[in-house]
């Protein structure tokens, strides 16, 4: 297994010389490697077992570093960057020549963002390169927000995890690219979207699922646990599985007359602490004695767009 520790000179030393780390940011724990190595970026890709045609982000220390991996930066990316940099904001914008077309699975946009996590801040102040840190955990499976998360499903792959303490927002950036000067929200996330509205006025939101993503977290089946989960109401589905063992992931409601292996991601009933517990709740409900888990939408508003984004492809 992977050593766990606060060494930012030993991450640096083993970043330089072209290795995997794993490192925190606020939204998850990422998979860190040089952005600008091609051999890195397979690296990453061959860890995670993560297919070519999904796109990684790019993660810089400044927006001056950003400008240098980009063409261009438009008036309405900078509004948004000045108000949500750094944070779970990533941008997708026409990629400079130093982007690899491997970053960015051939398309012509990379995706870039500046962490609002210190010691990911701090380490990426001291590097010459930027990022690429998609989730540090096997593709498509739940993303991880503790370090030790990161060490029980990658730590046989990879020499060092930067320990930061839990992820605070635990849930992956909002994404958003340009359609001429409309911005357009290709992944729902750590951003609530009517915080995005009130910067920029009007807006697209194009999250479909897809078999060939324009921008990382886009595909059909993502962040799933290991157990089949079922989306719905509760008492409803619950009564459908005859002789199934469950577990169930709710929103405020408790549901232990169900099943004991249950999980209320906020007993008040703040989408906030919701989307900050739910891949923990997937984590723990994915148990070999459990056969199937329910789940329920939460409010479709402000941070719950995004919760509901990750169940529903947890569902798939």
């Amino acid at each position: 297994m992977a050593q766990i520790g606060t060494d930012i000179d030993l991450a640096i030393s083993l970043l330089e010389s072209d290795e995997l780390v794993g490192i925190p940011t606020e939204t998850v724990y990422g998979l860190a490697g040089n952005a600008l190595d091609e051999s890195v970026i397979l690296k990453i890709y061959k860890a995670k077992n993560r297919p070519k045609f999904d796109p990684m982000i790019a993660h810089a220390s400044s927006v001056d570093s950003v400008a240098r991996l980009v063409k261009n930066i438009p008036d309405k990316a900078f509004t948004l960057a000045e108000a949500f940099w750094p944070g779970p904001l990533t941008l997708l914008l026409e990629k400079s020549d130093k982007i690899p077309d491997l970053l960015t699975s051939g398309l012509p946009r990379v995706a870039v963002r500046i962490p609002g996590h210190p010691t990911a801040l701090k380490l990426l102040e001291r590097l010459e390169f930027p990022l690429a840190a998609p989730s540090a955990n096997p593709f498509g499976y739940v993303s991880p927000v503790e370090a030790s998360h990161v060490n029980e499903q990658l730590g046989h792959k990879i020499e060092y995890i930067i320990d930061g303490g839990r992820c605070q927002i635990g849930l992956e950036s909002t994404i958003i690219g340009f359609d001429g000067d409309q911005p357009v929200v290709h992944r729902l996330g750590g951003i609530a979207i009517e915080s995005i509205r009130e910067l920029v006025g009007d807006l697209r939101i194009e999250t479909n699922n897809s078999s060939n993503p324009l921008a990382p977290g886009m595909l059909k089946s993502h962040y799933s646990p290991g157990r089949k989960l079922i989306l719905g109401d509760i008492e409803q589905k619950a009564a459908e599985q005859i002789n199934k063992k469950l577990a169930v992931i709710s929103f405020k409601q408790d549901y232990t007359h169900i099943s004991t292996k249950s999980f209320v991601l906020s007993p008040t009933g703040n989408l906030e602490e919701a989307a900050n517990n739910l891949f923990k709740a997937l984590r723990q409900m994915d148990d070999p004695e459990v056969d199937i888990i329910l789940s329920e939408k939460v409010p479709n508003e402000g941070l719950g767009l995004a919760i509901n984004d990750r169940l529903k492809r947890a569902a798939v």
